[in-house]
């Protein structure tokens, strides 16, 4: 009773239940939203304490500006060939994206999901790597596959599910695999790969090896526990790891505000594990670049690790099987200010003179003729509507090393049933 007393004059408590902004048929603007100038963020030595790398999980690391000029201390500086090589790779995961798209609205897959808007985010990144650093990928990374050379039609082979399926039809669409590119096969479920890679650091570390590892999840992911295991994990072992946070705005149609984007940004978490912080406009790809290969620099040098939160914008829907439409304002995607990355980049090669909209032109239709060539190529083997590609034989394989006498027994069963059945 006395404290029943006591609180009687109290205001009743309230929950906060986080809500978008707009909604389908609002108009969209992002005013609300703090955009630094290029090149105001500030570039720490990349072995300074974690403890004072602060402005950068508030600020955003910009290089291009409004005018596709780089400015600022973290322009990577890099010469006209690379520059349009990362353009090219933007181009190509675009083209490969339209066109897996289209398979999958004629029936061709049964799945598939676009990076549209985020190509700057992956293939900057990997820009930034050496070829033999090993990346954990979740499942919108597939620039990092082009970038590193990686065959279209091995790729598209993986996501029909057909007989030049490497993965023999056991992975979902999309979820590639990939070792000689030293790439980590997806998983669905969502941040599983975080710790995996502080694991794979640790190794590395523990064998006196020079390479790192990355990983990648979504804004929405970071709620998983798996997500703070790794970084604890990468704090108290000092892991030479980047963990990248792809902050796209949506987590198929729950908006970040769910993920605690109202309460800081997603670098920002960081700081309580006592590990360096970056947060990057992700549709910059000079500047995904220069944070990245600082990063790669801190863990090289025994630093620790980084995590990067790459500030962008889901331009497509969470999926095949996704209306964006249903959730959120049509007018968002124009509306976003921070752009398109392949323009953005388009700009500034225009910008400084080594290229033109003829050029463009002509390099879309080329990334377009080779996409297409590979998709022919890839459908030779198959495609969803042809039925069963793998023999029954293969459900068998690949899961130990030395397969055991009773399951060599179930096989050998199988077969002599197959056989009597005249199958």
């Amino acid at each position: 009773m006395a404290g029943d007393a006591a609180g009687r004059n109290q205001p009743a408590l309230k929950l906060h239940v986080p809500e978008p902004r707009f909604r389908p048929g609002d108009p969209a603007e992002f005013s609300h939203l703090v955009i630094p100038a290029a090149g105001e963020t500030p570039r720490p030595d990349s072995a300074a304490p974690a403890a004072s790398i602060r402005e950068q999980v508030y600020g955003l690391i910009r290089v291009l500006d409004n005018e596709g000029r780089a400015t600022g201390p973290w322009d990577p500086k890099l010469d006209a060939e690379s520059l349009v090589r990362m353009l090219r790779q933007m181009a190509l995961t675009r083209a490969f994206d339209d066109r897996m798209y289209r398979a999958q609205r004629q029936g061709k897959t049964s799945f598939y999901m676009k990076c549209t808007g985020e190509e700057a985010i992956s293939i900057g990144s990997t820009a930034a790597l050496d070829r033999g650093d090993m990346v954990f990928p979740s499942y919108r990374q597939q620039g990092i596959l082009i970038a590193r050379g990686q065959s279209l039609v091995d790729m598209m082979c993986q996501i029909y599910s057909n007989r030049g399926d490497r993965l023999k039809g056991r992975q979902m669409p999309i979820m590639y695999s990939a070792r000689e590119a030293n790439f980590f096969s997806i998983s669905g479920n969502l941040a599983t790969q975080m710790p995996q890679a502080v694991g794979w650091a640790m190794a590395s570390a523990s064998r006196g090896d020079t390479r790192i590892a990355t990983a990648w999840c979504g804004e929405g992911s970071t709620s998983e526990g798996d997500f703070h295991s790794a970084m604890t994990f990468a704090s108290v072992y000092r892991a030479p790891v980047i963990l990248n946070v792809v902050n796209n705005q949506w987590a198929i149609s729950s908006f970040s505000g769910f993920a605690g984007e109202e309460a800081t940004t997603f670098a920002a978490r960081a700081i309580g594990y006592g590990i360096a912080g970056l947060r990057v406009d992700g549709n910059d790809i000079l500047a995904v670049h220069a944070a990245t290969q600082w990063a790669a620099e801190r863990a090289r040098t025994n630093n620790g690790p980084t995590l990067i939160e790459h500030y962008s914008y889901r331009a497509e829907g969470h999926s095949t099987s996704d209306d964006p439409s249903k959730y959120r304002s049509a007018e968002e995607r124009s509306a976003w200010p921070l752009g398109d990355p392949i323009v953005r980049l388009k700009q500034h090669l225009i910008a400084i003179g080594v290229w033109d909209e003829e050029k463009q032109a002509a390099m879309d239709r080329d990334v377009a003729e080779e996409v297409r060539a590979a998709g022919k190529e890839a459908e030779k083997s198959g495609i969803l509507g042809d039925g069963l590609h793998q023999p029954f034989d293969t459900m068998f394989e690949d899961v130990f090393e030395d397969m055991p006498w009773h399951l060599k027994e179930q096989m050998a069963q199988m077969k002599a049933e197959r056989e009597a059945a005249g199958l």
